[in-house]
């Protein structure tokens, strides 16, 4: 019998990737998008073992609605996975963020994966009259969530986040046997770098940080580009998902000694230094 698995945010990069190598080895996948075009194309390219559920991440109703769509396919079997993907990046520098913004940053990638979680939680196995395997949560977080950068304040705060919900749900979980893992990329080259080009910076074009903000989203796209194809990071997805004993967090990061491993050995202080002579972030007063 095929393994199951729910993935969010299956209409492009990581989510797309990881559906269709999970159907390429024999997955039953239910993919969320939030379009119906998306679906049909999806259901068209992939086939029968994939299976789209309509619904955004933060509307419980909808999400709630899908979840019983699931069970009802799997009849009385456990899911074999839940991967939390779906999520959007907020950039623009702090002091001038609408709130509205803020909220909506952490409304998709922190109370979304909240409300997924909570809805599969018993078809993974909380739920005692389902029979098989205990299923596995896979959360998609980020260098973000370790390492805070200006100007992407919303995002990093989403992930640090994320990073939290997932540890502490691990442990939780424990008592039913269900493990939680981390997926944690850097720069991957999907089309969030075209979407990138196309933020509205005119907003803070005023601001004393405006030329900084430009020089940190022009470096993000350049970098962005050169990162890990989506499928690298749906393989170790896959293996987050199968790995018998996997790792409670898996970083996958181009340049990682300088990317990763440099900065998270260096005072803090340092790095501040660092990163403010890179974009230009050194006071002129005084």
């Amino acid at each position: 019998m095929s393994k199951s698995v729910v993935v969010t945010g299956v209409s492009s990069g990581i989510g797309q990737a990881t559906a269709t190598l999970l159907v390429g080895l024999g997955w039953q996948v239910f993919g969320s998008v939030r379009r119906a075009q998306d679906a049909e194309r999806l259901q068209g390219s992939l086939g029968p073992a994939f299976t789209p559920l309509l619904f955004d991440v933060t509307d419980e109703s909808a999400v709630r609605s899908a979840a019983r769509t699931v069970g009802a396919a799997l009849g009385e079997r456990t899911l074999d996975g839940l991967v939390n993907n779906a999520g959007i990046a907020v950039a623009g520098p702090l002091t001038h963020l609408p709130v509205a913004e803020f909220r909506r940053q952490l409304e998709v990638n922190l109370v979304g994966p909240m409300l997924v979680t909570q809805a599969f939680l018993p078809l993974l196995g909380t739920d005692p009259a389902r029979r098989g395997p205990k299923g596995r949560i896979v959360n998609l977080s980020s260098v973000g969530g370790r390492l805070a950068m200006p100007f992407l304040t919303p995002y990093c705060v989403s992930k640090f986040g994320l990073e939290a919900f997932s540890e502490s749900l691990r442990r939780e979980l424990m008592y039913y046997g269900i493990d939680v893992v981390i997926v944690a990329p850097g720069h991957v080259a999907t089309p969030i770098w075209d979407k990138a080009e196309e933020v509205d910076i005119a907003p803070y074009e005023s601001l004393p940080v405006a030329g900084p903000m430009k020089k940190f989203r022009d470096y993000f796209i350049t970098e962005g580009r050169k990162g890990f194809p989506p499928e690298r990071i749906a393989a170790a997805i896959h293996t987050a998902l199968t790995a018998a004993h996997p790792k409670a967090r898996h970083a996958l990061v181009p340049g990682r000694f300088a990317n990763w491993t440099l900065p998270r050995l260096m005072p803090a202080r340092t790095l501040d230094r660092l990163i403010a002579a890179r974009l230009g972030l050194r006071s002129k007063r005084g």
